[in-house]
């Protein structure tokens, strides 16, 4: 049975249908009139065969068989009108579905993402879509198509001959009972089935996306050994599945088929002693195949409704989660221009999965607009937090951000973030061209602005380098490219940006001193007449910086200049000796 969370879910369903009434109306007068021309052939053959052969005129069968052919030509029509119409709803209720979805997911906050796996996501994206769309497009028109036959069929097998109608009333729960029974294990094992084929998929795509690191340890007689396993596992689950298939196809149609010889048996003693026409024993036949074949259809299409209605829960589950925060109102709207001064007062914040530990506690600071400030402290000390909360990715517990003078609270979340430029530490890169990801930051920014951000960064000679300059297609993530490359082209995105703050989680600590050096050198046009809060590994970045801010375990325990610190701050002095490696921080005292 369907619960009420698939009910709801399938509720949902229904209202991404609903903008399609005309198209639905006209899917539904092709499907009754394809059932009722369907009906219409058991007739068709009681006239063939008691006008048309009984009665040895060649005119009387030239007009049975006209009229077969005017039903059967019906019947075509019909079913490519009924087939576009419903397959056309599938695709179209599919395709809104994805877009909401994937709209929505898009405005959630990134702690959603780090809680939920994200080839989960995908899953529901594909599979589920696929299946609904399997559902929408077709098994529903099967459904609705079987049930106007079954009872139209059993009607007409009443009309037609009431005493053998009544006969294959009695024996219709002897044919149905055992094939729901067996159609059950098979939907049960079809299920399972599924399970396992995504067992294979997700251990292919796991190891193929971490090839080097498999092939680095030599790990492949391992995978191998594992894939086997794994793969006939996926095997003899649907070795079962087959089997009992095929024991549920032998049985309908030896239950079927054996219905229907009694009814020719008993209904052909009725012909012989002249109690009713070879017609009507030929359109009996017909209706008592149609109702069986209805019968059956019906049965198996209910697993399949089923499916959806899980898959459609799934699918909505996504679209009922709420933002963790969400801005209703818009209270402040900052100017085009920003100076881009910060002020932190009091900021306090708990991460959602950590809340006994607070990962930001009572943070005041103040950045001047123009100043580049570098931060400072062990891991965990909270640099990476104060780059999410100044984004907005989580809403702090206590405290305020301030742009300007302007509470960041109050501000829409696009107007917020259009003044940060991000330069992650690990460049995100997209499949694409190398233009597209430069022109990520800015989509309408015209080729002759990309390259002159690339040349600034010192991109523009590597990338007239590869095989198409800037039309080349980039791989996943980037691959292909070096580490420096890719944090040139990170550069060059936030260079296109042009906003008046600047964060940057210091991209050069991993890299090869000749990729450091051209970085390093791409710095000043970066962080020129623009605020930035660069957090540091290295001592050139930190001897750059106008001021540096010690943080740790959330606090902020000091700010001040290389020297001040290194005189007054024995968590400073610590740091730099073990983790500033550019050169021996006793040499810059």
């Amino acid at each position: 049975m369907i619960n009420s969370r698939h009910r709801k879910a399938l509720k949902l369903v229904a209202e991404f249908i609903s903008p399609y009434k005309r198209t639905v109306a006209g899917a539904l007068i092709a499907l009754v009139f394809t059932a009722g021309v369907t009906l219409g052939l058991g007739q068709g053959l009681r006239i063939l065969v008691d006008q048309g052969l009984a009665t040895e005129s060649p005119e009387n069968l030239s007009k049975a068989i006209g009229l077969f052919f005017v039903l059967v030509l019906g019947l075509a029509f019909g079913s490519f009108a009924r087939f576009y119409l419903v397959s056309w709803i599938g695709e179209r209720v599919i395709a809104d579905l994805r877009k909401k979805v994937f709209n929505h997911l898009i405005d959630l906050h990134p702690g959603f993402f780090e809680e939920n796996r994200a080839l989960e996501i995908q899953s529901r994206f594909t599979a589920d879509t696929t299946v609904l769309q399997s559902v929408i497009g077709s098994t529903v028109s099967i459904a609705l198509r079987n049930a106007v036959m079954l009872v139209g069929g059993l009607m007409l097998l009443f009309v037609t001959n009431a005493k053998l109608a009544s006969i294959i009333l009695l024996g219709f729960p002897v044919v149905i009972a055992p094939i729901l029974f067996f159609g059950r294990k098979v939907r049960q094992l079809s299920r399972l089935s599924q399970d396992r084929v995504a067992d294979v998929g997700s251990y292919v795509g796991e190891n193929l996306t971490q090839i080097k690191t498999v092939q680095a340890f030599n790990h492949q007689p391992h995978d191998r050994q594992h894939f086997a396993g794994v793969s006939e596992n996926a095997f003899e689950v649907a070795r079962a599945r087959i089997r009992q298939r095929a024991r549920l196809t032998t049985l309908v149609i030896g239950l079927v088929m054996g219905a229907v010889g009694i009814v020719i048996w008993i209904g052909g003693l009725d012909v012989i002693h002249g109690r009713i026409t070879p017609g009507e024993l030929a359109a009996f036949v017909f209706y008592s195949l149609l109702v069986g074949v209805a019968a059956g259809a019906i049965s198996e299409v209910i697993g399949e409704l089923q499916r959806a209605a899980g898959s459609a829960a799934r699918l909505f589950e996504l679209l009922q989660t709420r933002p963790a925060f969400v801005r209703e109102k818009v209270s402040r709207v900052l100017p085009d221009a920003v100076a881009g001064e910060i002020r932190i007062e009091g900021l306090d914040f708990h991460y959602p999965s950590r809340p006994e530990r607070p990962a930001l506690s009572d943070l005041n600071l103040t950045v001047r607009a123009g100043e580049t400030l570098a931060l400072v402290g062990p891991s965990g000390a909270g640099k990476s937090t104060l780059f999410d909360l100044l984004l907005h990715f989580y809403q702090p517990d206590a405290g305020r951000i301030l742009i300007d003078g302007i509470d960041t609270a109050g501000l829409s979340l696009s107007d917020l973030r259009r003044c940060f430029a991000l330069v992650p530490q690990t460049p995100a890169l997209f499949h694409g061209t190398v233009a597209d990801n430069i022109r990520y930051a800015r989509p309408e920014a015209n080729q002759a602005e990309v390259e002159q951000a690339a040349r600034i960064a010192h991109a523009h000679e590597f990338i007239q380098a590869l095989p198409d300059g800037y039309q080349t297609k980039l791989g996943d993530a980037g691959a292909g490219l070096s580490g420096g490359q890719k944090q040139r082209l990170a550069i060059a995105r936030a260079l296109l940006a042009n906003a008046p703050i600047l964060l940057l989680d210091e991209a050069t600590s991993a890299l090869d001193a000749e990729s450091e050096h051209l970085i390093q050198q791409a710095m000043p046009k970066l962080t020129s007449e623009r605020t930035t809060l660069v957090i540091a590994h290295r001592l050139a970045t930190v001897r750059d910086a106008d001021r540096i801010a010690v943080l740790d375990e959330g606090r902020l325990l000091a700010v001040g200049s290389h020297e001040e610190l290194m005189r007054d701050s024995p968590l400073y002095r610590r740091l730099a000796k073990l983790q500033f490696r550019n050169e021996p921080p006793e040499s810059a005292q």
